[in-house]
């Protein structure tokens, strides 16, 4: 276990140490009255058989009664006690968790795929169930049967040493079990995540998959990832396996040669036959735990990955949580300075020495090819990814400084895939301000020209979207993504390709909403849609992750059609850009 797991298991074992003691006291008792069985049947050996004393045989029967009676009571209480121990582990880190998510910074989530975060959730579990589970319970079973083999020793001294030969042993089965297992444990987890990822796109693809017939293309993928998937579980079964087997095994001459050696002591009369009895029932105990100690290892090395993973993911950076002062709404005015951007490193940065302003009132439009870095830019506008150099300012004040709940409540953003969530139209338009009012909801869906189209369904804004928005048209859910972006009031509306899923109607209205919406606030499209070109006020070209020119429409218009030449202060765009924005 790394130095972090141990950071991350510290603070959530401190508030349970005092659960953690009931726990050990109960066992403690539970273990003391597990003793009750053996004696039980050695006196009777001794003392009942022999003497045909039935009377002290009834004694027996009701002393041991009493007692397992209440060694059933303990044991539930236990029970009761680790369940409570989980449920407060599983809101711990489980909340801990969801919250850590929601504070990681875009580019971190976007660097792994969907099936590593659910496996996080599951590690959890896994977390919780080592936790307040069966190898808790062992953990508090060990030194007992250190305590059985001294007691062992006192009842019948020839079978504690075959006893003792034996742990060695066991010892030596455990530790090599322990390495195997836990390189084992890493091969399978990595195949079975590779599975999921393919399912996942699968599952988020299904429409293109029905549609185009892609079975016979993805098939062998995932024979090949679920057969590689089945090797490594297989593998790591039959390693499980073959040293439970062997521990079991051993277990079994152990028991041989214990009996041969009483059997022999008792013919010398160095002891008598309840004292064997009782001696094997209490070696039983011992082996009961030397075969969990070998069999755990697996659970032990699925704890340390699960804890290691969720430690390396709490020790990841952060967004900024807190500001030093509540500042009030901002104009609006946005400046890039010399923004660089890439990726990864050792690649083409995705943009390149970038300077821009935009101005409040009137629309700004980016376009460009595909690949010349708008959508990164305005993602970059929205601080949704920190410049790799440079700094991007909100009236003159640098975004870095602010949390992510200041800046998405002053910038609002459309990204160019519409995602809504399962619920009613009034739950997805409302989750940008939870705390909004009816009329503030109905405020946006007007503003963003949906409010009719709402108002046309049979449930109006009550109306399920169903996962991910499906039950609704990509233009609806444009328009619906739109007013979630206006609620608020923001100062600044950032939309990448807001024209995609419209019609030609569709987007004349956009037009007219946009034009209506700058006259108050920051508005920037980055489009290919010419439709929306005659409303900017501005227009900016990029190509490849530079600006091509920085034109007033009036300008930029006749170049992009191909009917005049951009003014002397102006770059001249390569005609290839300027013709692919058109």
């Amino acid at each position: 276990m790394n130095i972090a797991a141990r950071a991350l298991l510290r603070p959530l074992l401190r508030p349970l140490w005092p659960t953690f003691h009931e726990v050990i006291v109960l066992s403690t008792f539970v273990n003391l009255l597990a003793l009750a069985v053996p004696i039980f049947v050695m006196q009777v050996y001794d003392r009942v058989v022999f003497h045909a004393g039935l009377a002290t045989l009834q004694g027996l029967v009701i002393g041991v009664a009493v007692i397992l009676a209440f060694d059933w009571v303990l044991r539930q209480a236990r029970a009761r006690i680790l369940q409570s121990v989980a449920l407060r582990l599983d809101v711990a880190v489980g909340r801990r968790l969801f919250e850590k998510l929601l504070a990681l910074p875009l580019a971190t989530l976007e660097g792994r795929s969907a099936a590593h975060w659910h496996a996080l959730f599951r590690d959890v579990d896994v977390v919780r169930n080592t936790l307040s589970g069966g190898p808790a319970l062992m953990f508090c079973d060990v030194p007992f049967a250190a305590f059985f083999l001294i007691l062992t020793f006192v009842i019948a001294p020839p079978i504690g040493w075959v006893l003792l030969s034996a742990l060695p042993l066991f010892a030596l089965l455990a530790w090599r079990s322990a390495s195997v297992m836990i390189s084992a444990s890493h091969a399978e987890r990595d195949s079975g995540l590779a599975r999921d990822h393919l399912i996942a796109e699968l599952i988020a693809g299904r429409t293109t998959v029905k549609a185009l017939a892609l079975d016979s293309s993805i098939r062998p993928l995932w024979e090949a990832r679920h057969a590689e998937c089945i090797e490594r579980a297989v593998s790591r079964g039959a390693r499980a396996d073959g040293y439970g087997n062997f521990a079991t095994t051993m277990t079994m001459a152990t028991t041989v040669a214990m009996t041969a050696v009483g059997a022999h002591a008792i013919i010398e009369q160095q002891m008598s036959i309840g004292a064997l009895i009782a001696a094997s029932m209490l070696s039983g105990r011992v082996f009961a735990v030397l075969n969990q100690l070998v069999g755990s290892w697996l659970i032990y090395a699925a704890f340390v990955q699960s804890l290691s993973r969720l430690a390396e993911l709490f020790a990841s950076p952060e967004e900024r949580s807190s500001s030093a002062l509540r500042l009030q709404r901002p104009a609006g005015v946005i400046t890039l300075e010399e923004v660089r951007f890439g990726y990864a490193e050792g690649q083409r940065p995705v943009l390149e020495g970038v300077s821009l302003t935009f101005e409040t009132g009137g629309v700004i439009a980016l376009i460009g090819p595909n690949g010349s870095g708008k959508s990164t830019l305005l993602k970059l506008a929205q601080g949704l990814y920190p410049p790799t150099s440079g700094r991007v300012l909100l009236d003159g004040a640098d975004i870095a400084q602010f949390t992510r709940a200041e800046l998405a409540g002053w910038i609002g953003y459309v990204p160019q895939e519409c995602v809504l969530f399962a619920g009613s139209i009034r739950d997805n338009i409302g989750h940008r301000c939870p705390e909004s009012s009816d009329e503030a909801i109905v405020r946006a869906a007007v503003l963003a020209g949906v409010h009719g189209v709402i108002v046309d369904l049979p449930d109006g804004y009550a109306t399920d979207v169903g996962e991910a928005g499906r039950r609704l048209s990509a233009g609806q859910r444009q328009r619906i993504a739109i007013a979630r972006a206006l609620l608020g009031d923001p100062a600044v509306l950032l939309l990448d390709e807001p024209t995609t899923s419209l019609d030609a109607e569709g987007s004349l209205d956009l037009r007219a909403t946009l034009a209506k919406l700058a006259a108050g606030r920051t508005v920037v499209v980055a489009t290919h849609s010419p439709q929306l070109l005659p409303i900017c006020r501005t227009i900016i070209e990029l190509g490849r992750g530079r600006v091509a020119y920085d034109l007033p429409a009036e300008e930029a218009l006749p170049l992009i059609f191909g009917l005049g030449r951009p003014s002397p202060k102006a770059a001249p765009a390569p005609v290839g850009s300027t013709g692919a924005a058109a």
